[in-house]
């Protein structure tokens, strides 16, 4: 394969065969499956049965509920769709390119685009999108996205190079081994995504008390139904509208939306701060975490280097710098190292050099020859000093990189002994990123315990970790040393800093916080972090790192700004606490619906509500007070577990609501109690909503008093609409059964509420 490439006729020919690179599938939903997903569920399902049963009886008055269930569609699927926009105008900014030779011509092409059998050129700084074969040039390749490894590897003609690296200097032509599913990344991609899967509590408990709800909802509507035409000679009209009240209130209508909307609305300001969340689940996940595991290269420092001090060897003239600011200018070098030098040193081109040897990871120096002036060395400084000065000692202590200029009169043989005078060293230090030091105490001051985790030498790795004001730096370990059976969790609970570690030991060191009862959060940027962000409970991905990391990872960090970590976790925790704190208000309709349905069937009685009376505790009671605070800001971190704790909220007052019930049936002669049960229950839930607001700010305040207005302008305004039209026995029964149904309430709430800590996770 020449240089020249292929020619149009045969780029089509292997697209034809299927020899076409492919990316991994959008994060980004399509707008048919957003509508799909916000229309077709089996909540929505159930409620429109319900309607189209009301409907065909004529009960139109009652169907106002079926506007609640259309906002929630439109709310939801406009949500979604302004996300999705944010998202994927994000996404363009990770999409990579590559330039290949095609008909003689060098194009830059999106890599899905590139055929195997493609020329590709690759420069310093871009990453290898397929397996390739170098059939021209040379280069230093960068590969510790795959090993984890920063030590750069020299490769030339006849090379393999895998995709998920990327070159660090030089410039070589390679021809394309393997595209799409058959390259390397995408093989350890697919394997990561066939075993990852989606930490959600709140989904999680919707997906339950929906099946509970579609267990009960279909036989007891059955039974009411039953038993209203064959035992109580009920109308078909009485019948279907009584029914339908007992099964609408089983179904939390608001709670899903409220949880999508305030997903919807979180990712949307993320995005604005260009954080992408690429799922709307994965905005929770972070809110749980109380582990957060960092990679150095990438997380903590930018990836760059700085020089931190030059130190003199030996006595050197302005004539030694001039031919230095040249040997800057005319190296064909073009890594991080190289870039870091040349923003100390100012290159210029006065001398220029008549031979030079590239600097190679191998040899560990560079060299060029200037005509009358002689031959300067820049390399490791155990490959060019006898023995190392105490200061210099001291530094790579600390972890710090260290480079050599020397000089010598001719230029050295690249396989023979090298002798040269060192002029100066020089230190060079990663750089940490903006604030890192405030983040990680951020964190920390949170609860949120902070492991350092990296393929680098573990003193590098410390040293870093003490500059960015890492409290534990000190509590190092190298993993080369480490034996699998010993890393057990006693052990990644004892040290903080990781050095030397393998991707198969990130994954085990995150498995064994998991199994210590820690929610992990795993950021990473290269392939070698792939498998523990699959194992992680969440995962986050910088921009500048690998794109199989990026296109699988719950959370990316568009601007590489570690800064807007604390940003992800205050969004994550404003839905979780907002959502628990209102939850336990919609299911106490769900828990005192079923429980009043079953006592009616038992006891042959019919419904006690209509379907608009519970349409308006919807609105008014449940949704209002829910959305019009749902964007509170809520820092507190996340304890317990969803589910449980809404339900023991709920359950006190959904007891209280059935107490009433039998209080009332037993005190009214003459059965006409159903209208006192109304307000009984609407005064509760109200009783609830207030509690859950406590402590009330001004908005809340406003919300309380929106909230009992409104209801009590409906009710003054349209009795007849809401059946409400008998009162005369409210005034009697009410007091007492009010009074019961508080009492019964504030003690279940003590008990169950309040009486046991939440778990912690």
């Amino acid at each position: 394969m020449s240089p020249h490439g292929l020619s149009q006729k045969q780029v089509e020919e292997r697209i034809a065969k299927g020899l076409q690179n492919t990316l991994p599938p959008s994060a980004s939903k399509t707008n048919g499956q957003i509508f799909k997903e916000n229309i077709c569920t089996l909540f929505n399902l159930l409620n429109f049965l319900i309607a189209i049963a009301l409907a065909l009886v004529g009960a139109w008055s009652n169907l106002l509920f079926i506007a609640i269930i259309l906002l929630n569609l439109v709310i939801g699927i406009a949500q979604e769709l302004h996300a999705k926009k944010l998202v994927d105008e994000l996404s363009l900014l990770i999409v990579p390119k590559a330039t290949v030779i095609r008909d003689g011509q060098e194009v830059q092409i999106p890599v899905e685009q590139v055929v195997q059998d493609d020329v590709m050129i690759l420069d310093s700084g871009q990453q290898i999108c397929c397996d390739s074969v170098i059939i021209e040039g040379e280069s230093e390749v960068n590969e510790s996205l795959l090993t984890g490894e920063s030590d750069p590897i020299n490769k030339g003609v006849g090379d393999h190079l895998l995709s998920g690296s990327s070159i660090i200097s030089g410039k070589c032509f390679v021809r394309v081994e393997h595209v799409g599913a058959a390259n390397y990344v995408s093989k350890v991609t697919a394997e990561v995504r066939s075993g990852s899967g989606l930490h959600s509590q709140l989904l999680d408990a919707m997906r339950k008390v929906t099946r509970v709800t579609t267990v009960l909802i279909i036989p007891l509507g059955i039974a009411l139904f039953l038993e209203a035409i064959l035992l109580r000679h009920n109308t078909l009209y009485d019948a279907i509208v009584g029914s339908a009240a007992g099964l609408l209130g089983m179904l939390p209508k608001g709670l899903v939306l409220l949880i999508s909307v305030s997903l919807a609305a979180g990712t949307a300001k993320l995005a604005k701060k260009k954080v992408l969340v690429q799922n709307l689940y994965s905005l929770e996940s972070l809110a749980y975490v109380d582990t957060l595991c960092l990679d150095k290269t990438g997380t903590i420092t930018t990836g760059k280097m700085t020089v931190e001090q030059v130190i003199d060897l030996a006595p050197h003239t302005e004539t030694d710098m001039e031919y230095w600011a040249s040997y800057l200018h005319y190296s064909d070098d073009n890594n991080e190292t190289y870039q870091a030098l040349c923003r100390h040193f100012t290159p210029k081109d006065t001398h220029e050099p008549d031979a030079k040897i590239a600097f190679s990871s191998a040899r560990k120096w560079g060299a060029m020859r200037f005509d009358g002036y002689g031959c300067l060395v820049l390399g490791a400084p155990d490959r060019l000093l006898t023995t190392l000065p105490r200061q210099l000692e001291e530094e790579m202590e600390k972890g710090s990189r260290i480079l050599i200029l020397a000089k010598c009169d001719e230029l050295p043989d690249k396989e023979g002994r090298l002798e040269a005078e060192g002029l100066f060293a020089i230190v060079l230090s990663d750089v940490l990123r903006k604030d890192v030091d405030q983040t990680l105490d951020y964190f920390r001051k949170e609860g949120v315990d902070i492991k350092i985790i990296s393929g680098d030498h573990v003193k590098a790795v410390s040293a870093i970790a003490r500059k960015a004001g890492f409290q534990d730096y000190q509590s190092c370990v190298d993993m080369s040393d480490v034996r699998e059976e010993d890393l057990d969790e006693e052990f990644v609970n004892t040290h903080a800093v990781f050095g030397r570690v393998t991707p198969k030991q990130k994954k085990q060191i995150v498995t064994m916080l998991q199994k210590s009862g820690h929610t992990v959060a795993m950021t990473g940027d290269g392939v070698n972090d792939l498998l523990a962000l699959q194992q992680a409970d969440c995962s986050i991905a910088v921009a500048a790192g690998s794109d199989a990391v990026k296109q699988m990872s719950q959370v990316v960090l568009l601007e590489s700004d570690f800064s807007s970590l604390p940003s992800v976790l205050l969004e994550g925790r404003r839905v979780v606490n907002n959502v628990t704190r209102v939850a336990g208000i919609f299911f106490i309709k769900t828990l005192y619906s079923v429980a009043v349905s079953l006592i009616c069937v038992l006891m042959n009685m019919p419904f006690p509500f209509i379907p608009i009376q519970v349409t308006l505790i919807d609105f008014m009671i449940e949704a209002w007070p829910s959305f019009a605070t749902m964007l509170e800001p809520d820092p507190a971190k996340v304890s317990g577990r969803f589910l449980p704790t809404v339900m023991r909220r709920a359950f006190p007052f959904a007891a209280a609501v059935v107490v009433s019930m039998f209080v009332l049936m037993a005190t009214s002669p003459k059965g006409d109690w159903q209208n006192t049960l109304y307000f009984v229950v609407a005064i509760l839930s109200m009783l609830a909503v207030i509690r859950s607001l406590i402590p009330l700010n001004l908005l809340r305040v406003i919300v309380c008093v929106c909230m009992v207005v409104g209801f009590a302008a409906a009710v003054v305004l349209f009795p007849g609409l809401l059946h409400l039209t008998q009162l005369e026995a409210v005034p009697s029964l009410f007091p007492l059964t009010f009074v019961i149904a508080l009492l019964v309430s504030i003690i279940l709430y003590v008990l169950f509420a309040n009486g046991r800590k939440p778990k912690q996770r």
